[in-house]
């Protein structure tokens, strides 16, 4: 049996044993909702999120941790079908309440603004969207550092961004480093490595260096 299966019958046997909107069994929806994003089912895993999203503003609110991070996530979804407009509203409204459900120096906090940013930038405002980065990095290097895996992810982003924007220099040298920052600290073999190895490569052949 797939991963997937095995997750869909233990969906199955929540909803029966603990009912619909039992909290275990709202996040088992929301982790087979993640297998089959990573399947590529994106249009079988929105339905699920919805479904969580509208549980726990019913349960919780929208002033809960466990809420945005659902919203979070829907907003992912939303904007990878294309409707970047309605993943910004989300996002938006998450990045709004993060302060007071996470503080001010939570780490989902700057990851919302992280979040944003980036579809922001995929709509096309790529000074708001590195604005939004320089904020995000200047407070997650001050608060975890240059080396934490959320700053350099950031870095990274604002590095396509500045790429985009024409700041090529600026965007190859930024990359350069998340780079060989990843391959020091996570090693050659981990997937943002990876990641990294081929937004710079990009760079490379695009530019000449």
């Amino acid at each position: 049996m797939s991963d997937i299966a095995e997750q869909e019958v233990l969906v199955a046997e929540l909803r029966c044993s603990r009912g619909e909107e039992h909290p275990e069994t709202l996040a088992a929806m929301l982790n087979l909702a993640e297998l089959l994003w990573k399947e590529g089912r994106v249009g079988a895993a929105r339905p699920l999120e919805e479904q969580v999203v509208a549980a726990r503003l019913r349960l919780f609110g929208e002033r809960h941790a466990d809420t945005l991070k659902a919203m979070g996530k829907l907003a992912t979804t939303i904007g990878a079908q294309g409707d970047l407009a309605g993943a910004r509203v989300m996002q938006q409204r998450i990045v709004e309440l993060a302060p007071e459900v996470w503080s001010e120096d939570g780490r989902d906090t700057w990851r919302a603004l992280n979040n944003l940013a980036g579809t922001v930038a995929a709509e096309g405002d790529l000074a708001g969207a590195r604005e939004m980065l320089e904020t995000a990095i200047s407070a997650m290097t001050r608060l975890w550092g240059e080396e934490d895996g959320d700053s350099l992810a950031a870095m990274g982003n604002l590095a396509g961004v500045l790429w985009q924007m024409g700041e090529r220099d600026e965007a190859y040298w930024l990359q350069q480093q998340v780079l060989e920052t990843r391959r020091r600290v996570q090693g050659a073999g981990d997937p943002a490595t990876r990641a990294a190895m081929a937004a710079f490569e990009i760079m490379q052949r695009d530019s000449g260096f």
